[in-house]
């Protein structure tokens, strides 16, 4: 029996709305709308129906004085090159996929960001001297982050993070809760039109990381306890038994569905830095953190247990300063397997899981760079 072929534009106008409403990143919503007129007029535009970002928000500073207090939205995207328009530099890293960080103001004005280091991109690759033409790619959103800022975009200090659900496009504003770590790791409650922020937990303020997962919000502590948040209540139960990690930062990632925690192992150690101030740049010894290695648990939901992680496959861990993802390297150039990429700081690390070898990306000094991996001889 012959398949039919039907062409996608004359689908029942009555079925398009539900396709439509069914889509939740910006990016797939501004696709559906470009198909043809009868598509463009089932939805609204994106700026219509998207939570509108960036939201006020309260906080205080560390006087108790009440601040203007934004939270932004970044979005890393993956870009493939599309076979359509090949016009691509096949020397250049996204000529083999790559990740990239947008930042949206509250204006529109786009700013590209490095997807670990967060820094501002200062330039365009050399083999974009025109810009970026997104028909040349494939584009698909990876993941969201948020960070809470000043009314001039600046980011508010001892904030670590700050996780928003529902982030729908199709989500109402006053449907939004907001969930921050701050002060070195107080974990803060609050939603759209709140006055102030809320503690959460009065009795800990050790909290490392925080993930919404299967749309359930989850917080764990330096020693290893893994709650979820009951929202209604603001109560903390317990998941499962406590993480045996001896790792000083817990990291929370969600990989394929499944629920991970990365453990991560600092030596402290006196680093020589620039100090600025009005008159002088001096040079002063500071005690700063370095990562010497790091411990990956999956948890075992049948067993309810955690099961330590000897390989990752082709899967790579990505813990950014604003946030943690996965991908798989098969979809990247120049990216290896089994690996864990990771800031100090600015400095940016390579983790390799299988021999526990830590390699510093010493040959790629621009941090700012806009696509990610970058094309360096020590990945």
């Amino acid at each position: 029996m012959d398949k039919e072929v039907v062409n996608w534009s004359n689908l029942p106008e009555e079925l398009l709305p539900y396709i439509g409403k069914s889509l939740d990143a910006g990016i797939d919503i501004l696709r559906f709308r470009s198909v043809c007129v009868s598509w463009r007029s089932s939805i609204p535009p994106l700026r219509e129906i998207s939570p509108c970002l960036p939201l006020r928000f309260p906080y205080a500073d560390s006087n108790g004085n009440a601040v203007d207090a934004f939270v932004s939205q970044n979005t890393i995207y993956r870009l493939e090159p599309s076979d359509e328009n090949p016009n691509i530099p096949a020397s250049s890293s996204s000529s083999k996929g790559c990740l990239i960080k947008v930042e949206e103001s509250e204006t529109g004005k786009i700013r590209l960001l490095n997807p670990l280091s967060c820094l501002h991109c200062r330039f365009l690759p050399a083999s974009f001297p025109n810009g970026i033409n997104l028909l040349d790619f494939r584009v698909v959103e990876v993941s969201k982050s948020y960070k809470l800022q000043y009314s001039d975009g600046s980011p508010i200090c001892g904030v670590s993070k700050v996780v928003l659900y529902p982030n729908s496009a199709w989500t109402s504003v006053k449907d939004c809760m907001i969930f921050a770590l701050y002060d070195g790791g107080k974990l803060g409650f609050a939603k759209y039109g709140d006055e102030k922020w809320t503690l959460v937990d009065d009795k800990n303020s050790n909290y490392d990381d925080i993930i919404v997962y299967k749309g359930q919000f989850y917080v764990i502590d330096r020693l290893g306890i893994v709650s979820w948040i009951e929202c209604s209540s603001l109560k903390l139960i317990q998941f499962f038994p406590p993480l045996c990690g001896l790792g000083t930062q817990k990291h929370l990632v969600e990989s394929c569905g499944e629920f991970y925690v990365v453990d991560r192992y600092f030596k402290r150690e006196r680093r020589l830095r620039h100090h600025e101030n009005m008159n002088h740049n001096l040079l002063r010894y500071h005690v700063c953190p370095r990562t010497v290695d790091f411990k990956v648990y999956k948890l075992d939901q049948e067993l309810g247990d955690w099961v330590m992680v000897q390989n990752l496959g082709d899967r790579v861990f990505f813990l950014g300063n604003d946030s943690s993802l996965f991908v798989s390297a098969r979809q990247f150039g120049g990216c290896k397997w089994n690996c864990i990429y990771f800031t100090d700081e600015n400095d940016i690390g390579v983790f390799c899981l299988e021999d526990h070898n830590i390699e510093k990306m010493v040959n790629f000094p621009d941090y700012s760079h806009i696509f990610w991996p970058p094309q360096s001889p020590n990945v």
